[in-house]
């Protein structure tokens, strides 16, 4: 697999296709936002600077990665040729299922299709295809260039040579695939979420200040960063949006979101991306 086509230039979908061009492949970033895939690209080569000065790559390298991106505001242009296409929209099943329906008739038949969704059932999204056997998970965390995970789900339907070739090719970017099965927010968000969602019930509570709770974890359980300062980073709303996912796929009052998350989400108190949520940006 050598052309790959991303779907989405936020800031997964851009993270996505620099790692991709960075390791020498052809990348096509489609966004029907003309605007959105500037600002993408110069989100890209700023990160491509850190990158330089850090000594991770060389000067000469930012111009031949950035030469290996195309950008396209129609889909279909966008994906003709893909050999996998990577879908980093909104975290919305209905969007998600709409945009895999069109994938399916725009890409050709032996095209791999998969999902960066951090917790929507891939085989629900499958299921919008013709080719659900090669329909795929490929979850990238977040900031895709630094961080080494990619969870690679395995929907009802995936067949073994997708998955094979998945984790075949996030070796080839350097990450550490894990295969994991199709069953709500996967691991990662399985995990984290519910401990996010705590922290969060720990403050509409009273037990504690955010700063206190943030600096527990950080503190006493060697945490890079406090849950709420990631829940910031993450987005209260996409927080919301998993734990939403967790709570209706097993049914399980645990998952439920704390009022003060839905609040702070429908007062449009979103993390780092709105400039308010638990801290000030």
């Amino acid at each position: 697999m050598q052309r790959i086509s991303v779907i989405g230039s936020g800031t997964m979908g851009n993270g996505i296709a620099h790692v991709f061009a960075q390791y020498g492949f052809d990348v096509a970033l489609v966004d029907i936002r003309e605007t959105a895939l500037t600002q993408s690209l110069e989100t890209i080569a700023n990160n491509l600077d850190r990158q330089i000065k850090k000594g991770i790559i060389a000067i000469a390298d930012k111009e031949n990665i950035l030469s290996r991106i195309t950008t396209h505001t129609d889909v279909g242009a966008g994906v003709h040729a893909a050999d996998l296409v990577v879908e980093a929209a909104t975290e919305n099943e209905q969007v998600k299922r709409s945009l895999f329906e069109q994938l399916d008739k725009y890409c050709p038949k032996q095209t791999i299709l998969a999902s960066n969704t951090s917790s929507i059932s891939i085989t629900k999204i499958a299921a919008a295809t013709q080719r659900p056997d090669r329909v795929v998970g490929m979850h990238f965390m977040n900031p895709v260039p630094l961080m080494k995970l990619v969870e690679v789900i395995n929907g009802y339907s995936t067949s073994a040579d997708t998955t094979n070739k998945v984790l075949a090719l996030s070796k080839q970017l350097d990450k550490v695939p894990v295969k994991v099965n199709d069953y709500p927010g996967f691991v990662a968000n399985r995990i984290l979420m519910p401990m996010i969602n705590e922290a969060i019930y720990a403050i509409y509570e009273g037990i504690a200040d955010v700063e206190a709770v943030d600096t527990v974890m950080k503190l006493g359980m060697a945490h890079p960063m406090g849950p709420l300062q990631l829940a910031d980073f993450i987005g209260l709303d996409v927080c919301l949006s998993i734990l939403q996912v967790l709570h209706n796929g097993f049914g399980n009052p645990k998952y439920a979101p704390c009022p003060l998350l839905a609040n702070m989400v429908a007062a449009g108190k979103l993390g780092k991306k709105s400039g308010q949520g638990f801290y000030t940006y």
